[in-house]
């Protein structure tokens, strides 16, 4: 088990986008996007301030955000890289299985994942990280890069919100007919 202040995105940027974003969509009735904690357990505590200062994961959480987009019930999770190589250890086994499950239960599953470097976000659908989770089972590389991302599915800024995601949802479902 982690320390809470070890690991996630407790603070960042691109969560602090997106729930900004998903409050934009529940504003306007357009989704209702929940950000879902991480159980944690305290240890110690700063008296004066009344913060905890050291704190243990209780479970693995499976992801960040739980919701439903006009009747369409959605789950993802968010990640940060650095560089343009992600590295498929970033996404947990138990995730996978959720989304999977999720998804066989008519939900829709994906990944932001905000590339730091570039102040760009991409909206990473199940079926596209499957593909690279079955080549790395298969032998292959264990990340997937930047260059092998499809252009259509980077999250676009528009109407006041800086990451429209419901944009890429959108192609996602069109794309899931064809």
């Amino acid at each position: 088990m982690g320390t809470w202040n070890s690991r996630g995105l407790r603070g960042s940027v691109l969560e602090e986008m997106i729930n900004y974003t998903n409050e934009k969509y529940r504003s306007k009735e357009l989704a209702l996007i929940q950000k879902i904690p991480t159980p944690i357990t305290p240890v110690r505590f700063d008296k004066e301030s009344r913060h905890i200062t050291l704190a243990y994961f209780d479970q693995r959480s499976t992801v960040d955000y739980l919701g439903v987009v006009q009747g369409v019930p959605v789950c993802f999770d968010a990640k940060e890289c650095a560089v343009d190589t992600f590295p498929l250890q970033n996404i947990h086994e138990h995730q996978i299985e959720f989304m999977r499950d999720y998804e066989k239960q008519g939900g829709i599953a994906f990944f932001l994942l905000y590339f730091t470097h570039r102040q760009e976000c991409y909206y990473l659908r199940f079926s596209e990280l499957m593909t690279y989770h079955e080549r790395m089972k298969a032998g292959g590389v264990k990340h997937f890069k930047y260059s092998e991302l499809n252009r259509d599915y980077f999250v676009p800024s528009d109407k006041g919100v800086h990451l429209h995601y419901l944009k890429n949802l959108q192609q996602d479902l069109l794309d899931r007919k064809q």
